[in-house]
């Protein structure tokens, strides 16, 4: 197996890895080139800076992973504000050796001192592949929470009703009744999904009601934040994968918003926002509700909150799932 490195960002279509994302079980939109490369293109500090790594075997790619170097520090291709899961994706088969060629042809390179991994699942088989690999140099290694180290998951049945039929009698109780007092309070409700046309304006709302949040997240939509959601929405949500759901009263007025993305089985929900006006009446938690049930009927087979271990996440049955950052020392 040979690994072959570029700098050049061109090859995030000339060696499009996608089929590799989808063939590896741990592949999620995230290690997507497309979204690799609309972050790359957004958040980029020099083109210098890039390190794409390739694993080819008999003249076919098996394996992939896209790298930033920042002085002497090399990390995964992706800022932890906005990508929660990153690192190599390969054929299934050939993963222990992908890992393995990968740090031994790293060992050959002299630019880097420390490797700053984030955003390994503790339970998928690239974080233990990578220390081994890593060791096998002679490389010292140490695996730490990641920021936001943990990703609440739910695994979805076949249904809605099942889903429910699942949760503690408390959790279905609570999550039927923030229904009814919304209704109560604010009159018929609808779920609207954005489409092509509609995209504009839902991103217009979504913003605007993301700017209005308190604390941090009320000063994460800067204007160049807001330009990768809109590429994302642009580049994602033709295909499929890219979803903004709005919970919309009778008179139109959108009382909360949720981005996800459904890729491969799972739907995950990206980043939500709500009008603090009707905050008592807790229309975030409603939708909530409502993006696990639109991503059954979908066919998906798991719910991933993403990072951020929030207390809300758990109330409609999800478990943690935590996330890794590997240390890695020349």
């Amino acid at each position: 197996m040979d690994i072959v490195f570029s700098q050049d960002p061109r090859d995030f279509a000339r060696r499009d890895w996608s089929a590799l994302v989808t063939a590896d079980p741990a592949g999620t939109v995230f290690h997507t080139p497309a979204f690799l490369k609309l972050y790359w293109e957004e958040f980029a500090d020099l083109p210098d800076h890039l390190l794409l790594a390739f694993a080819e075997e008999d003249g076919d790619q098996v394996g992939a992973v896209a790298f930033e170097r920042l002085d002497r520090t090399l990390r995964f291709l992706g800022g932890t504000e906005v990508t929660d899961y990153m690192g190599p994706v390969g054929l299934p088969e050939v993963r222990p050796t992908v890992a393995k060629e990968l740090f031994a042809a790293l060992a050959r390179t002299d630019d880097w001192i420390e490797a700053d991994l984030r955003g390994l699942p503790e339970d998928q088989p690239w974080l233990g592949l990578l220390v081994e690999a890593a060791a096998a140099q002679g490389f010292s290694t140490e695996v730490l929470d990641d920021q936001n180290g943990v990703a609440p998951f739910l695994p979805l049945p076949g249904s809605y009703e099942e889903y429910l039929a699942r949760l503690p009698a408390k959790l279905r109780h609570e999550i039927k009744r923030t229904a009814r007092r919304l209704e109560a309070e604010v009159g018929p409700w609808h779920l609207c999904l954005a489409t092509p046309e509609t995209l504009e304006p839902f991103l217009d709302r979504f913003v605007e009601l993301h700017r209005t949040s308190e604390g941090p997240k009320g000063v994460f939509m800067q204007p160049g934040m807001e330009i990768f959601f809109r590429r994302l929405g642009e580049a994602f949500l033709p295909r499929g994968i890219f979803t903004l759901t709005f919970i919309e009263t009778a008179e139109h007025l959108k009382l909360a918003g949720s981005i996800g993305f459904r890729f491969e089985g799972t739907t995950s929900l990206y980043n939500s926002a709500f009008d603090r006006a009707y905050q008592p009446v807790s229309p975030g938690m409603v939708l909530v509700a409502e993006d696990i049930r639109i991503a059954i009927e979908a066919g998906s087979s798991a719910f991933d909150m993403l990072k951020g271990d929030y207390a809300y996440k758990y109330r409609f049955g999800a478990v943690p799932r935590a996330i890794k950052r590997l240390v890695v020392t020349r």
